[in-house]
């Protein structure tokens, strides 16, 4: 990531890579068959984010808390510069290995945050009337589209781009009906 970030990924080759790693280009091929598979550990490592922020939901975390540390874990790898956004972008979406790939793993994380609006739900925290499915992929569109325009525009801090982007939906999704507010107002003064 830090070779793509400085070089980008269409630009680093397989043989940057190994130097970097301090590996043989036969050890490289033993692991990745092209250098595009080199981008597949990512949603491997994103579906381990959104394992933990239901963990942290389902051990009586605010559902809240749980999405807004995601997306700006989620933006870890891929955020680290604009540059590297744009090609990794640009290499997922070219290749259709890694295009099959990524949808898959995307649908997987969907299904898993999915989980989260239920708890949510169950909570009082979400609105009931969308589907938490629905809910995942409006959180998912969200967060690529800031992505990608934060990658585009190459200007301000992605954290700051990613906040008010889940501002903006979490006062859409958060459950703002008069008896969830006397519940909350009724907890609150209780403490």
């Amino acid at each position: 990531m830090q070779l793509f970030a400085k070089r980008g990924f269409f630009e680093t080759t397989t043989e940057d890579i190994t130097e970097a790693a301090d590996v043989g280009q036969g050890t490289f091929f033993n692991y990745f068959p092209t250098k595009q598979h080199v981008l597949l550990v990512l949603p491997e490592k994103q579906l381990a984010k959104v394992a933990a922020a239901v963990e942290e939901a389902k051990s009586g975390g605010s559902v809240r808390t749980a999405l807004h540390r995601l997306i700006h874990a989620a933006a870890e790898e891929p955020g680290r510069t604009a540059p590297l956004t744009r090609s990794l972008i640009t290499a997922l979406i070219t290749s259709d290995m890694a295009r099959e790939f990524i949808s898959a793993r995307m649908a997987q994380g969907r299904k898993m945050i999915s989980e989260l609006f239920v708890i949510g739900q169950q909570r009082g925290e979400i609105r009931r009337d969308h589907e938490p499915a629905d809910l995942a992929m409006n959180l998912q569109r969200n967060f690529w589209g800031t992505m990608l325009i934060w990658a585009l525009q190459s200007k301000g801090d992605l954290h700051a781009w990613l906040d008010k982007t889940f501002e903006d939906f979490w006062a859409a999704a958060e459950d703002r009906s008069e008896k969830t507010k006397a519940k909350r107002k009724s907890e609150a003064t209780s403490v």
